[in-house]
Parts: C-alpha cells; sequence; structure tokens
C-alpha cells in the first residue's frame, strides 16, 4: 500500500469511527501509521468560566491498543500540575506546535509534567494541537513520539496537517450524535433511532432508504426534500452548497470520498438544520448493503426527545430544581447555558448536577443524560 492509498484508508477508518465507535482502535492505528507516531491522546471538551475544563470524552490509543490507563493516571496524577495544558489551549486553531515548546526554560528543569508525565506516556518528543470543536468547544490532540530516529520530519508533520479537517469533522459528528442521544450507538440503533435522520445513498447519489425521523423531515420539505429520489435543501444557495458536499463524498469516477457538513436553512422559524455526509466503502459491511455509497445523518434540534420534568423527578428521585437541570441537560444545554436561562449561578447548577450524580450513583454527564433519555417512553408523571 502506497502512501496515498494508507491516508486514504486512514481516513475512511476515522469516518466509519465517527458513527461506530468501535472502529476507533483500527482508525487511531492507521493514522499511528502514516504519521510514524507511537499512538495518541485527543480530548474533547469545553472550558468553564472558573478556568477548568469540562472533558465530554477522551481516548488514548496506541497504535490501536487502548491506554486508557494512561489516560486516567495523567488526568488524576498531572493534569492539575502540567503547564503544558492551559497554554495548549490558548494555541491558534489548528496550529501543530512541538509539547516542548510550551515550557520556559526553568520549567524544563522542574517541571513534573515535562520532566515526569512527559517521558513516563512516551510524550517528550511529542506535537500537540487545539481545534475549535463545535458550539465553541475545543478539540486537544496529542500526538507521542516519532517511532524512530527519522523525528517529526517535515513530510510527518504535513500528513499530520492533512489529518485535521478529517479529525475536526469526526468530532463534529460525535458531538451530533450526543446531541440527539445517540452517542455510542451502533449503526443499527441509530436507523431506529427516533431523535437522528439517517439517509443512505448509493453510487448515484439517489436516495436508497431512509429512517423514520428522515422520512417525516424529508416530507415536511422545510430545509431538506427528496426531489425524484434525490436529496435536495430548500434554499437554492444552501442546496448548491449541499450538492457539492455530496459530490466529493461520492466522486464521480470511484476515487476515494470525502466526508463533510453543513448547515441547513428552514423556510419557517424554526432552528437550522445540520447534514453530516460520509462516504462509506466497500470494506465497510456494517453498513448492511454493499450498494451504499454515502450515509447522510440529520440533526434536527426539534426533534430532540423532550422529557418531561415531572417524570424526572418522580421516578429518579431528584428535586423540582434538579429535575429541571436534568431535563435541559439532556436537551443538549451546556451548564452555562443552563444558568444563563434559569438565572442561576454556575456554581449552583454545578452544585446541583453533582448532588444528582450522588443520587443516580453516576460520575458523568453522559450517564446522567442517558438515565433521562430513558425515561422518554413512560407516561408523564401529574405535577
Amino acid at each position: 500500500m502506497n502512501r496515498q492509498d494508507a491516508f486514504e484508508r486512514a481516513v475512511s477508518l476515522l469516518n466509519s469511527a465517527a458513527i461506530e465507535d468501535s472502529q476507533w482502535p483500527r482508525a487511531s492505528a492507521a493514522m499511528d501509521r502514516i504519521c510514524g507516531t507511537r499512538g495518541s491522546l485527543m480530548a474533547f471538551g469545553e472550558d468553564m468560566p472558573n478556568g477548568q475544563v469540562e472533558i465530554f470524552f477522551a481516548k488514548c490509543f496506541f497504535r490501536g491498543e487502548d491506554r486508557s490507563e494512561w489516560q486516567q493516571e495523567y488526568f488524576q496524577k498531572y493534569y492539575p500540575r502540567d503547564e503544558l495544558q492551559p497554554r495548549m489551549r490558548r494555541l491558534p486553531d489548528s496550529k501543530i506546535e512541538h509539547a516542548a515548546n510550551l515550557y520556559t526554560d526553568d520549567e524544563r528543569r522542574t517541571s513534573v509534567g515535562y520532566n515526569v508525565a512527559l517521558p513516563r506516556f512516551e510524550m517528550d518528543d511529542s506535537l500537540v494541537v487545539r481545534m475549535d470543536g463545535p458550539s465553541g468547544t475545543r478539540i486537544a490532540w496529542a500526538i507521542a513520539n516519532p517511532v524512530d530516529s527519522q523525528g517529526w520530519s517535515s513530510s510527518r508533520v504535513e500528513v499530520l496537517s492533512r489529518l485535521l479537517p478529517h479529525v475536526r469533522q469526526y468530532v463534529h459528528v460525535r458531538y451530533a450524535l450526543g446531541e440527539s442521544g445517540a452517542f455510542g450507538t451502533t449503526l443499527q440503533a441509530l436507523l431506529e433511532n427516533t431523535s437522528s435522520g439517517v439517509i443512505r445513498l448509493d453510487r448515484s447519489g439517489f436516495i436508497l432508504d431512509m429512517n423514520a425521523s428522515a422520512g417525516g423531515l424529508l416530507r415536511r420539505g422545510d430545509g431538506l426534500r427528496d426531489e425524484g429520489g434525490l436529496l435536495r435543501a430548500s434554499h437554492p444557495d444552501d442546496d448548491a452548497r449541499l450538492q457539492k458536499l455530496l459530490a466529493r463524498a461520492i466522486p464521480r469516477y470511484l476515487g476515494p470520498g470525502v466526508s463533510g457538513s453543513l448547515i441547513v436553512r428552514r423556510s419557517s422559524w424554526l432552528p437550522k438544520i445540520v447534514v453530516h455526509v460520509k462516504p462509506v466503502t466497500n470494506r465497510e459491511m456494517d453498513y448492511f448493503a454493499r450498494d451504499v455509497a454515502a450515509l447522510v445523518l440529520v440533526v434536527d434540534p426539534m426533534s430532540k426527545v423532550k422529557v418531561p420534568p415531572g417524570l424526572a423527578r418522580s421516578v429518579l428521585g431528584l428535586t423540582p430544581t434538579e429535575a429541571e437541570i436534568a431535563v435541559l441537560l439532556a436537551e443538549g444545554l451546556t451548564l452555562r447555558q443552563i444558568a444563563a436561562r434559569s438565572g442561576r449561578g454556575y456554581g449552583t447548577i454545578r452544585t446541583h448536577v453533582n448532588h444528582i450524580f450522588g443520587k443516580l450513583g453516576v460520575s458523568r454527564q453522559f450517564d446522567l443524560v442517558m438515565a433521562v433519555l430513558a425515561l422518554s417512553n413512560l407516561p408523564d408523571s401529574p405535577e
């Protein structure tokens, strides 16, 4: 396999991992090989008003092997003291930097992060990069030491630069799945999910099939529509961009497709629709049909599952305020957005969330949200 084929293979696996999280080890290993690195740590999260960072998910893999124990050790033991972190968060979007350059001369002699943590996790000759994520979030990617004495040659850094937009797209799709309550799902479950629209296209760009959520959206024709079997956007400018996106995902001469996203306007006052297009290769048998050429994920904010606060209160044993906050989290709002909407302080919201964690026996917002969404099929309880 030549270098370009290896790069395209890595991108294809990364696109698959965006939908099927079980593909991440293979995607990570493929990226390690083409970059000539031992492994990497990727984290995705949001800056908090108190200067801390809330991490939504993090992945630490070395040549396809899960190193989550290293990830946990770093965050628990070194992260609070590592001078690298706040400086990495201030890097310009997509700027690749040597980790060592983010420490001062004095820190290179005294810093626990530089002298202990980086060598401990094979990161003493690592590269780091920060990217802007969706809705004000941030993506941090630390790329471990090179595998040989060639070091960080210009060709290796160039490959890494070419990967960045694909990594960003991976995070955008994962974020969209989380927003629609389908994070961590399989494709079959995604097709059955009532909050995520999924459309499968053939090599000519014609619609093969779709799930119920996408079907309802297209029948309404507000933003997206089915025109003679082809996916079209209502607004001419949006449609032009959509067709270019589809053409890149399903290239005419059977070359490798490229994933991408766009925001589609509606004719009504309703919120805009987010569309993610992902090419599907013949190797991806998880998509259940050999003639599927592209997968379109449609995220409609209006299709989110709504759980009445009274139901969350009665079933989960929450106070009225805790139930309100839990439901808003399940609807995709951040802690800061909940604070602004409710008129409470961010610290107060955070305290309520910690109380909810204790009552539910969980430690992550994702688990809290899953507990709330699990109530969506139950009848509402009286207030």
